[in-house]
């Protein structure tokens, strides 16, 4: 049996107008759920990221994740 392998995510959360929240995986192309608030996005997160994870295992493809990304957010003042 293999050593299970620490896989990190980045998730992006978009708060939609009526409240709700549509999470996307940026290392996952696809793999996008939603959650009527943060915790539920989190929880459902989750889940979709699990599936997606067995689904590439099964057909034999790479699993890429973000344990080597770095992150930056820029702010820009629009004049």
């Amino acid at each position: 049996m293999e050593n299970p392998k620490s896989l990190t995510f980045k998730i992006l959360l978009h708060k939609e107008p009526k409240g709700e929240y549509t999470v996307t995986v940026p290392a996952l192309p696809g793999c996008i759920t939603y959650g009527e608030n943060i915790d539920h996005a989190i929880d459902m997160a989750r889940e979709a990221i699990e599936l997606y994870i067995s689904e590439l295992k099964e057909s034999g493809k790479e699993i890429r994740d973000d344990s080597t990304t770095l992150e930056y957010s820029l702010n820009l003042i629009d004049a």
